[in-house]
């Protein structure tokens, strides 16, 4: 997998309405020329608050995330999904012998920054980032996670991942994994142009966000591909 090209978007002030000769095709290519089946027109477009992507996931079980007032639509197909439960146990595992934190899985909304709600397929919170009082059960707290990870799927575009990396460490993040399923691979960034190259052989590493955790990218697809031997 190779590093994401930095991003040529320009995004405006949140609180600004969108330029009135703006098509739709412009705001698709705002949100990384994402498919259109996955952005929402209801609300309207620049109008979605926290409270719709309460509501949808509720009422349809639908996840979206949120940004500039546009519901963008998270998808994960089956074998997406079985990566992050993977990568998802071996963080649990680790964290039962490091008591540094907790893991959130891929159902996980959580408001990153003012008006910007993003659902990671696994997402790392130390201790220290939760609040001092007993957390919330609220639908979308406010959490700023140490460690991101997100699995790449066919829907995802670079620009829609090079935003959501701008964003993570805008909002704070310290270490992102974007693994790819198509090449086997990974990139690690420290911040959006700092990223290391993880080929299928060789394996991530928590740096100091997780010191000492390993994963072997090896172990983890051969552990996706894996089935029940059949009878004869």
């Amino acid at each position: 997998m190779s590093t994401l090209p930095h991003s040529t978007i320009s995004f405006p002030p949140s609180a600004t309405p969108f330029p009135a000769e703006w098509t739709l095709a412009d705001v698709r290519h705002l949100l990384g020329d994402i498919p259109l089946n996955r952005i929402a027109v209801m609300p309207p477009i620049g109008t979605a608050m926290e409270s719709d992507v309460e509501r949808i996931h509720r009422q349809d079980g639908r996840l979206f995330e949120l940004e500039f007032g546009i519901l963008v639509e998270k998808t994960m197909g089956w074998y997406e999904s079985l990566i992050a439960t993977l990568v998802s146990h071996s963080l649990r595992t680790y964290l039962d012998e490091h008591d540094l934190g907790q893991v959130l899985g891929a159902d996980g909304l959580i408001k990153i920054l003012p008006g910007v709600v993003k659902i990671p397929d696994v997402c790392f919170l130390s201790w220290s980032r939760f609040p001092a009082d007993r957390l919330a059960r609220t639908p979308i707290p406010t959490l700023v996670p140490d460690l991101v990870v997100e699995i790449l799927s066919e829907s995802n575009t670079a620009e829609e991942m090079r935003s959501k990396l701008n964003r993570y460490f805008e909002a704070g993040v310290r270490l992102v994994w974007y693994i790819d399923p198509t090449t086997r691979s990974a990139t690690s960034y420290t911040s959006p142009f700092n990223s290391v190259c993880i080929a299928s052989n060789e394996s991530l590493t928590g740096a100091d966000v997780l010191p000492g955790f390993t994963l072997s990218l090896k172990s983890l697809f051969e552990k996706a591909d894996r089935q029940a031997s059949k009878k004869p």
